[in-house]
């Protein structure tokens, strides 16, 4: 969701005295059959002041309400100090960290009108009863609007919030030279049986899925745009063949950081991720051979390129 007041309590100030926002992002997976797996992008309304236009994984900023005590208590089966342990951020403090996850599961809820939850009686709930998706459709509109807390709908519909479906995968941080900067943690998660996934028609315009390869094909042709992180995101997850095999590299690998560092040259501008050799802030990482480092705008499009 778009951040409509900087100000907001829980906001770290930065060096141009603007506010770092927590926020979280979901990539949302699921099987294609016979073919590659596919995820699920949702277009920003183009009159939005931040990213409009572009193809996005649902997410947004964390709530003060996401980091309810009541609401920690309808997280099944997660503690503070799993969350932090699955993070990779000893530092969090227990409202944070389990705040990040809950903020995971609000938002794609609210923008994707996927609830990752078990019912009453422990089983992933399903929404495909028509009944069942008008009443739940109904509650995520007034989630949007600030009419009902998640904690007021796990209580009312007697659910526990399915942390454990959520994978944390990055961590990307704006660049200090945006005067609207997000601290955001992105998570992997599969599309749970018997939901429907539909973008919110109020933020978003449409949506779809696509294997990750079609999405860098549909981008490079100009037919969608893919921001830095996303544009990023997705040609890392080309690089798994099955969903099995990210999600078994997403729970090995450690999550650092990444704060692009904005640059220019003669040809264009773009921004240098920590681990290409022309990275000169701090937490920079060794190189990786064979990956690309660099996010550069050729032609009004982002392209990914090595390190020189």
């Amino acid at each position: 969701m778009e951040t409509k007041d900087l100000f907001l309590q829980g906001g770290r100030r930065n060096k141009n005295g603007g506010v770092l926002i927590d926020a979280a992002t979901v990539i949302l997976l699921r099987d294609g059959g016979e073919g590659p797996y596919e995820v699920f992008f949702m277009r920003r309304h183009g009159s939005q002041s931040f990213m409009g236009g572009a193809h996005v994984f649902p997410g947004g900023r964390l709530d003060d309400a996401d980091a309810d005590t009541q609401l920690a208590d309808c997280i099944g089966g997660m503690t503070a100090a799993d969350a932090r342990r699955l993070l990779q951020e000893p530092g969090l403090s227990d409202s944070s960290a389990v705040g990040f996850f809950t903020a995971a599961i609000r938002e794609t809820f609210e923008e994707a009108g996927v609830l990752l939850a078990r019912d009453g009686s422990g089983r992933p709930l399903e929404l495909a009863d028509s009944g069942t998706f008008r009443r739940f459709d109904s509650y995520r509109l007034e989630i949007h609007d600030k009419l009902l807390t998640m904690a007021e709908l796990a209580r009312r519909e007697h659910l526990q919030y399915a942390a454990d479906l959520l994978i944390p995968y990055s961590r990307w941080i704006t660049p200090e030279i945006e005067p609207r900067r997000y601290d955001t943690r992105f998570f992997l998660a599969m599309l749970p049986e018997g939901q429907i996934p539909a973008h919110d028609r109020v933020e978003l315009t449409e949506s779809c899925w696509l294997t990750a390869a079609s999405a860098l094909d549909a981008h490079a042709a100009g037919r969608i745009v893919l921001m830095p992180p996303t544009l990023k995101t997705v040609e890392e997850l080309a690089a798994f063949s099955s969903i099995d095999s990210l999600f078994a590299a997403a729970h090995a690998q450690r999550i650092c950081s990444i704060l692009p560092e904005a640059f220019r040259e003669e040809n264009g501008f773009g921004v240098l991720l920590s681990h290409d050799s022309q990275y000169t802030l701090a937490g920079k990482q060794p190189p990786r051979p064979g990956e690309t480092s660099r996010i550069v705008m050729e032609g009004g499009i982002w392209k990914t390129r090595p390190s020189f």
